[in-house]
């Protein structure tokens, strides 16, 4: 695509996989772990401030920066994981997005960061040019978004991805069986945090200028639940699907002003009560198809029919 594409394909397809990488790692805490969060913002906003810290005062090449803002976001998250995790249901969720509001308050009062008006960082990006910034920035994008979703794929497809739908569904019977319901639960919510403070890097690195008010909206958060509910929650599917309908209804409404809005809540509403599956979850009602199967299929009938028949053993039926 850098060498046939034009600036704005490019550009679209760059929000597109980011979009993407964060409603994957979004479905895989709550579609999958069952931790409904509203404050990824948190993580993003944190790994957009990288770009200031070590970009800007340190020097660092700002794609250099992605990967430490991902490891520094999970460990940022061992201390925010501990606090949330005492918290069940609705109130975790809130914990959550106040975690992320302190966050925000914290960088807003701290003028090494450029304070609540924010700053430019395109001083890390000088002597890059610009082709290059472009195509490194579409790759990375590719690979948070693309890669994601198979790293995702890959791990349901895993022993521990077993564990964890099993933690999803019933946490008890999955305690009985052996599996670590607190383990299972850290896991994906240092992945989604460590995804999160990827793609929080690669965004501001495309938008040139940061401030607490744009890293740490919860318009990510809204934005991302909009994508996972109408793609369909808990499939590897869904946030593909979902992502691209939001950005084909985001350029058809999006001359509309509040309209816009509206119209994305009305279409989130009336998915959550007449097809809570998602897009996905209808194609997959009517025609069976799974891209991405993790679903582990129940026996045939040829083989549990071995098991029915008595078998001898010393001599008694």
């Amino acid at each position: 695509m850098p060498w046939w594409a034009h600036r704005y394909t490019e550009q679209w397809t760059i929000e597109f996989l980011y979009t993407l990488a964060l409603a994957q790692s979004w479905n895989l805490l709550a579609g999958y772990g069952g931790l409904l969060s509203v404050g990824q913002q948190a993580f993003i906003g944190a790994g957009g401030y990288m770009l200031v810290l070590l970009g800007v005062q340190a020097g660092l090449n700002p794609f250099l920066i992605i990967p430490i803002a991902g490891l520094v976001c999970a460990v940022l998250a061992v201390p925010i994981g501990k606090l949330v995790f005492r918290l069940r249901g609705a109130n975790f969720a809130v914990g959550t997005w106040v975690v992320a509001e302190v966050l925000r308050l914290l960088v807003t009062n701290t003028h090494m960061l450029g304070g609540g008006s924010g700053t430019s960082i395109t001083s890390t990006l000088m002597g890059i040019p610009v082709w290059w910034r472009f195509s490194a920035t579409l790759w990375v994008a590719l690979g948070l978004g693309a890669g994601g979703t198979l790293l995702v794929y890959a791990l349901l497809r895993s022993k521990l991805g077993l564990a964890l739908t099993s933690v999803r569904d019933n946490e008890s019977a999955a305690a009985s069986l052996g599996v670590s319901v607190n383990k299972m639960k850290w896991l994906v919510y240092l992945a989604a945090a460590l995804w999160a403070g990827m793609a929080g890097a690669l965004i501001f690195i495309t938008k040139l200028r940061i401030s607490p008010d744009a890293a740490f909206s919860i318009d990510w958060t809204t934005t991302i639940f909009f994508v996972v509910v109408i793609g369909g929650i808990g499939t590897v599917e869904g946030p593909v699907l979902g992502t691209l309908v939001f950005f084909l209804l985001r350029g058809a409404l999006a001359d509309y002003g509040s309209w816009y809005l509206i119209a994305l809540g009305a279409v989130a509403a009336g998915f959550m009560v007449w097809a809570p599956g998602g897009l996905w979850g209808l194609v997959m009602r009517v025609s069976g198809l799974q891209l991405f199967p993790v679903r582990r299929q129940p026996p045939t009938p040829g083989e549990i029919a071995p098991l029915l028949k008595p078998h001898t053993l010393s001599g008694k039926v």
